[in-house]
């Protein structure tokens, strides 16, 4: 072998290991190994890259995401998500302050319409609707919208800059109704929690939010006719450091898989 094509096999070798470098260290010390399940360097065996990635979601996603997460998780195994719950006016007062994640969830596409320099094309993930949560048993005796207006009751409501407090306003709205709630909350998780607490008479909520507090509330159904149907946009964020990663898990949120746990906890179909 002449000493020029040895020279030039083992630059080749350099410049191969330099590539190769970055994406081992982003993955973790063993990912660059063969796993034996016939997954990519670098990619899980469910096929998603390997990632750290953060998701800033919706107040009303939190106990739906953790079961979603752990799924995911399990079938990507090398993936890792954290979550951020709050109202999604918090979540894009973090995007516009460059928080560092990779995904946004929104309980309503004003919202992410409004993030649209900041993220990918957007893509509806669930509906939500209204209820009145009550306490238990329903002791005032709330049978509708109307009930909410009886000066006696101590309502709570999420503000409306909040998607459920800008749904809520829009409903009463359009019944005539005027309550005076005697606080409004930051989001709807916080509406919940008062009535749970025996603070407040009675809150509007998502039918999913009061379904995880069941043994806290009744929840009042409001007809479809009188009723405010709540979209969940998805979106990557484009400071991702985990683009493709990002974009495979809002891809899957999209899924069948995901999809059948968002259904099971009272999520509609997009």
């Amino acid at each position: 072998m002449s000493l020029a094509l040895t020279r030039r096999r083992a630059a080749t070798a350099l410049v191969t290991a330099a590539l190769l470098l970055p994406l081992a260290a982003c993955g973790g010390k063993d990912d660059a190994k063969d796993t034996g399940t016939g997954a990519k360097d670098g990619a899980s065996p469910g096929g998603a890259p390997k990632a750290q990635l953060t998701v800033l979601a919706a107040a009303s996603l939190t106990d739906v995401f953790k079961t979603a997460g752990a799924a995911y998780e399990k079938a990507n195994p090398g993936t890792r998500l954290t979550f951020s719950f709050a109202g999604s006016q918090e979540l894009a007062a973090q995007v516009d302050q460059g928080a560092p994640a990779d995904a946004l969830v929104t309980a309503d596409t004003k919202t992410m319409d409004g993030l649209r320099g900041d993220t990918g094309t957007p893509t509806v993930i669930a509906k939500n609707r209204l209820v009145i949560a009550v306490g238990e048993g329903n002791p005032d005796k709330i049978e509708n919208l109307k009930g909410l207006a009886d000066p006696k009751l101590k309502v709570v409501l999420a503000a409306p800059e909040v998607p459920v407090g800008r749904y809520s306003k829009q409903v009463l709205d359009a019944q005539k109704i005027t309550v005076k709630p005697v606080s409004q909350e930051p989001n709807v998780r916080a509406v919940l929690s008062k009535v749970e607490l025996g603070e407040a008479d009675a809150g509007i909520v998502y039918k999913t939010d009061a379904a995880t507090a069941t043994d806290k509330v009744d929840a009042v159904e409001i007809p479809d006719t009188q009723n405010a149907i709540a979209q969940y946009p998805a979106a990557t964020l484009k400071t991702s450091k985990n683009a493709d990663a990002a974009a495979a898990f809002v891809s899957w949120l999209s899924g069948p898989e995901a999809q059948k746990i968002l259904q099971a906890a009272g999520f509609q179909q997009p």
